[in-house]
């Protein structure tokens, strides 16, 4: 029987390698490949069985592993002939190709709705092959500010919304500080998909979803854009400074029909692991509830 501790740990393990992006296996039996040497996998004699014994210096030698387990794994599509006669499927997209495609078929969807059917079916990120969902947006798109942070996490990526797990909590707090609630804003990512293991996304994979998060902003078209956290920072905004330096100043941006108010801020998960900078976004969040309150009247 397995003691708490043990229980515990096996499923410490089972939770990093989910995080790490590990979800299959390649056979029912583990399987320690560090026992084997060339000299321990020698096939016995014929009719002799594989017993396990010291060898020379005093080591365990043990059987090695059965044919089956070292048997590349048989697909679905060679057991079932209706499948394997299907063509084969294509090729994946070079970056470049995949950068021109993004462009290419968000500037032909005409409205959030349509550019999010694009997103589904675009096929020029690989972080799609290993996301559960696409997390598209929330919140209001007509709504008057929009937010827009990194890419999602684990909890975003199951429930197919952004900042919905301990990060969203804050920024919620922070939206209603200022009179906000997550129904009158609009929030996205740079990124759509979540990457493995909550790593930070490459360059390529940041500039192949771009095209399609200009296209977004363009399309709901608001008052106030913040971005949160450097990255979104520096993508939408060509800002190269640290986020500390230039968080709470208002800049421009073109929507490409006209121009916004833009401002960078803290993400809401570096708020999480420093919590004395929280006073730093309270006073961005003040200064956007001033600006609304500003443009409202006229």
């Amino acid at each position: 029987m397995m003691t708490p501790d043990r229980a515990r740990a096996a499923r410490e393990l089972l939770a990093f390698y989910l995080e790490a992006g590990v979800d299959a296996v390649v056979g029912d039996e583990p399987v320690d490949w560090f026992a084997h040497t060339p000299a321990n996998d020698a096939a016995p004699a014929p009719g002799e069985p594989a017993a396990a014994g010291r060898n020379v210096e005093g080591q365990i030698d043990r059987p090695p592993p059965s044919a089956a387990l070292l048997r590349k794994p048989q697909r679905k599509d060679d057991q079932d002939p209706a499948r394997s006669s299907r063509p084969a499927a294509a090729a994946p997209l070079t970056p470049e190709a995949a950068l021109m495609a993004a462009r290419e078929q968000a500037k032909a969807a005409t409205s959030l709705t349509a550019l999010r059917e694009v997103l589904e079916g675009f096929e020029g990120c690989s972080l799609k092959n290993t996301a559960t969902q696409l997390v598209f947006a929330d919140g209001n798109p007509e709504g008057r500010v929009m937010f827009v942070g990194e890419a999602p996490g684990r909890d975003e990526d199951l429930e197919g919304r952004p900042f919905v797990g301990r990060s969203g909590k804050l920024l919620d707090r922070m939206l209603a500080a200022i009179g906000l609630t997550r129904q009158s804003v609009y929030i996205a990512n740079i990124v759509p998909w979540r990457p493995p293991g909550n790593r930070t996304p490459t360059p390529q994979e940041s500039s192949i979803c771009l095209p399609f998060t200009l296209r977004q902003i363009e399309l709901a078209d608001p008052d106030v854009l913040v971005c949160l956290g450097q990255p979104a920072m520096q993508a939408l905004l060509g800002i190269n400074d640290g986020i500390l330096k230039t968080r709470g100043r208002w800049l421009s941006y073109h929507t490409g029909m006209r121009e916004i108010r833009a401002m960078a801020t803290l993400h809401p998960a570096y708020l999480l692991r420093q919590p004395l900078q929280k006073r730093l976004a309270w006073r961005d969040f003040l200064s956007i509830k001033k600006v609304l309150d500003i443009s409202k009247s006229d």
